[in-house]
């Protein structure tokens, strides 16, 4: 096997690393997969790399440190070695898809995986070791972690968190048929509190609590003594700005967001993994889309989740939803759980104008006329706004003139038709749906 193929682009330090065990001779064999003589192999290739005796760490309910070792991975780290590979006749590469904005960077790369190397990071004498092993259902496989001294290790988690800090991304988890998935997206177009539009009272009080929640000094929870934990719940029309919020939170605070996708699969076992995870990262925000999704099967565990003494610690959460008909009224009608409710409602006339005025409309239309289309468009979301405001640019590029009442006449029309279901205009208007037969 070829160790450290074509790398493109990773500075992940390496020198054709050897393999920790072999499939070779007899004894070689006898020890493959096998646990400790496999453990007692990487603690004296690390006691020889160090200079000294190593120590086996166990991260408990969480995935933050291994979640920071892909990331050093994916960015190129420099402080990351490739020590060696585990076992020959297990995969030791892995190519992914470049998924930066930037053209230079575009295309696949491949890199060492996670699974089945040892990873080195030589500062803090701690090293990482994802070893694989036999299951009833085929490949498994065991997380290890080694340090020389505790200090080290504390250094070395420090060291990383500041690194992610500095550099934002949002976490995904979603719950998916094969379990809990986690992803660590980029934050490509920074969204400022200035780009969010809402009523600027709640805009007020939500960043107000923001803020507070995550001041070093925590001295306003310590005064009053209130509970260093913080839920609230964002409902309204799809399209008004509750995903803009979010994000923008996710670009000015400086702690770590998480962004959790309800599905059909989620369960109590994935319910628990989230909120572990959540408070090893703590303080941190953790949003939940559509919280009204919750499958029926679990909504009890995880209102007794939201009620543990120590279950949200240091969590900000942030659930949404477009449809509160559909909340549990449970959810918000006992203290500790969500502790209050902002309706982000459509935009009113004067919000409408400064969106449009925002998005660029006035490179195509005057001061009056934009008055105009903010009187007219009543009752549009800021999704469809930005949508007039595309149609606009487009009919501007291939017409070189705008005509606003057409647009937003097809637009309405084209809403009514949605709500309505009466899709066909030539006398054979029917609602769209499924025939059997």
């Amino acid at each position: 096997m070829t160790h450290m193929t074509n790398m493109t682009n990773m500075r992940v330090k390496s020198a054709k690393p050897p393999f920790i065990v072999s499939g070779g001779g007899a004894r070689e064999q006898s020890e493959y997969f096998n646990y400790i003589a496999v453990v007692r192999k990487i603690t004296s290739f690390l006691t020889d790399r160090f200079g000294s005796e190593i120590q086996l760490y166990y991260q408990d309910d969480s995935h933050e440190a291994w979640n920071g070792l892909e990331e050093d991975l994916r960015r190129g780290y420099e402080g990351v070695e490739h020590a060696a590979s585990l076992f020959d006749l297990v995969e030791t590469n892995v190519f992914v898809y470049n998924t930066d904005n930037d053209p230079k960077n575009s295309g696949y790369k491949i890199r060492p995986a996670v699974l089945n190397n040892l990873f080195i990071y030589m500062k803090h004498q701690v090293a990482f070791a994802r070893v694989p092993r036999t299951t009833v259902n085929g490949l498994g496989y065991e997380n290890l972690i080694f340090a020389a001294s505790d200090e080290g290790m504390l250094s070395f988690l420090r060291e990383m968190r500041e690194r992610q800090l500095s550099d934002p991304k949002i976490i995904i988890f979603t719950d998916t048929r094969d379990g809990l998935e986690q992803e660590r997206h980029k934050v490509t177009v920074e969204v400022s509190r200035s780009d969010v539009f809402m009523e600027e009272e709640l805009k007020t009080q939500i960043y107000r609590s923001i803020d507070e929640f995550f001041s070093k000094d925590r001295s306003f929870f310590q005064t009053y003594g209130i509970p260093y934990k913080r839920g609230i719940l964002l409902y309204g029309k799809p399209g008004n700005g509750k995903t803009t919020l979010v994000k923008s939170i996710s670009s000015t605070t400086n702690a770590p967001v998480a962004y959790w996708q309800i599905t059909e699969y989620t369960s109590s076992g994935s319910i628990q993994e989230v909120f572990a995870a959540a408070v090893q990262m703590a303080p941190m925000v953790l949003v939940i889309e559509d919280i009204d999704s919750m499958p029926e099967s679990c909504r009890s565990y995880f209102l007794n989740i939201l009620d543990g003494a120590t279950s949200k610690e240091g969590i900000y959460l942030i659930g949404t939803t477009n449809y509160p008909e559909r909340i549990d009224p449970a959810l918000m009608n006992r203290a500790g759980r969500f502790d209050r409710a902002y309706e982000v409602k459509s935009p009113n006339e004067g919000m409408r104008r400064d969106y449009l005025l925002y998005k660029g409309m006035s490179r195509f239309i005057s001061d009056e006329a934009l008055m105009h289309t903010a009187r007219r468009t009543e009752g549009f979301t800021l999704a469809q706004l930005s949508e007039l405001y595309a149609s606009a640019a487009l009919q501007m590029h291939y017409e070189n003139e705008v005509n606003l009442e057409h647009l937003i006449a097809e637009m309405k029309s084209d809403y009514d038709k949605g709500r309505s279901r009466e899709w066909m205009t030539d006398g054979q208007s029917k609602k769209l749906g499924f025939v059997l037969g």
